[in-house]
């Protein structure tokens, strides 16, 4: 007959493989189970049947993904091999002590803005546009949704204080959980995400500039628990403004990408959000034209004219010295609009997995040729 004590000791070994999904690291590590009780089913048949009771401590009350979590604790338990085990958990939350002991923790480990540091290998793509229209947030959201369905670890900020769009193409309608001050961000659709639109009074005017907008990226960047994702986006606001020196100042390694349609009112600005690559320490990786045609009848209409990516690329590669290439031309579809607006990027099925035609296809080649340098 095993031994009870030994059960224990096994099933807690086992936990130490199912990961917090916001927080990212094991639940045992994280303090999150509080005791292991396993007693035999029967004191009086000689059985290897044991009831066991796995007292789990949640970060917070109503915690968003304790069913996740307790799910995976129930599977580790329940495929123990070496004797039948009847899984009981029983699901708490941890005492303001204990969780201020853990936040600490955490903020000692991280201390500052993680994506700064050196020897981080995060690969950061802030996504930009000369002029507001243009579907920059739309390619955001459809190029990070890609990531993730490739297995990506993906993360995305919403850097656009005035003109957020991101909680809405993601279908995202709740906040961030606050852990003691340090804030999870909100995943949907496999994207970790925040924004200044997902917290309360978001709807009213933000008049932010200078100082107070750069402090917002700063909290965005630093009292967000963002683990070690493969790839962060960054949506910035249109234009050469605050923001985007601020994310030049906060994230030294991130690369630009221009987004634009064809017409020249458009690409003409496009132009001059890709040189402030000369005022700042941040590369162009390339330039996405969206709206390029419309197909109608196995014909691409060009509504709005023709070649404004191309020219765009021309131009900031003859002004930076390095290649600057076109890397995308979208085409105008109202599917990406609706399905973005209904609150799930187009790129992706009802399911979350990648699509495997024309529009999955487009940006599963653009995040390959992002991540091929």
């Amino acid at each position: 007959m095993s031994d009870a004590r030994q059960i224990e000791a096994e099933i807690y070994e086992r936990l130490s493989k199912v990961i917090d999904p916001e927080l990212g690291r094991s639940v045992t590590d994280l303090g999150m189970i509080a005791a292991i009780e396993a007693t035999p089913a029967d004191a009086n048949v000689d059985t290897d049947a044991y009831d066991v009771t796995v007292h789990v401590e949640l970060t917070v009350p109503g915690c968003p993904l304790s069913e996740t979590i307790t799910n995976q604790i129930n599977g580790a338990v329940s495929s123990y091999p070496d004797a039948q085990l009847n899984t009981h958990i029983e699901v708490g939350s941890m005492s303001r002590d204990k969780l201020a002991d853990l936040v600490a923790d955490l903020k000692a480990e991280r201390k500052q803005n993680p994506f700064s540091k050196p020897g981080v290998k995060t690969r950061i793509f802030a996504i930009a546009s000369g002029k507001g229209g243009v579907g920059k947030s739309s390619v955001t959201a459809n190029l990070a949704a890609t990531f993730a369905a490739l297995g990506y670890d993906t993360a995305a900020i919403d850097a656009d204080i005035y003109g957020f769009s991101l909680p809405r193409l993601f279908g995202v309608h709740t906040q961030p959980t606050n852990l003691n001050g340090m804030l999870m961000p909100v995943t949907a659709w496999g994207v970790k995400l925040i924004s200044i639109g997902m917290f309360a009074g978001a709807d009213r005017a933000i008049l932010w500039r200078g100082p107070r907008l750069q402090r917002s990226l700063e909290q965005f960047l630093s009292d967000v628990w963002w683990g070690e994702p493969d790839v962060l986006l960054l949506d910035l606001a249109p234009g050469t403004g605050d923001m985007a020196i601020s994310v030049a100042q906060a994230l030294p390694n991130a690369e630009l990408v221009v987004v634009t349609t064809p017409q020249p009112s458009a690409s003409d600005i496009a132009v001059r959000s890709g040189l402030v690559a000369l005022q700042v320490p941040m590369k162009v990786r390339g330039v996405v034209e969206n709206m390029s045609y419309y197909e109608h009848k196995g014909e691409k209409l060009e509504i709005f004219g023709a070649g404004g990516g191309q020219r765009v690329a021309e131009q900031l590669t003859e002004a930076l010295g390095y290649d600057v290439p076109l890397m995308a031309q979208l085409p105008l579809e109202p599917e990406v609009r609706e399905t973005g607006e209904a609150g799930r990027p187009a790129v992706l099925t009802s399911e979350g997995a990648l699509r495997t035609d024309g529009i999955g296809q487009t940006f599963r080649g653009l995040a390959e040729r992002l991540m091929a340098l």
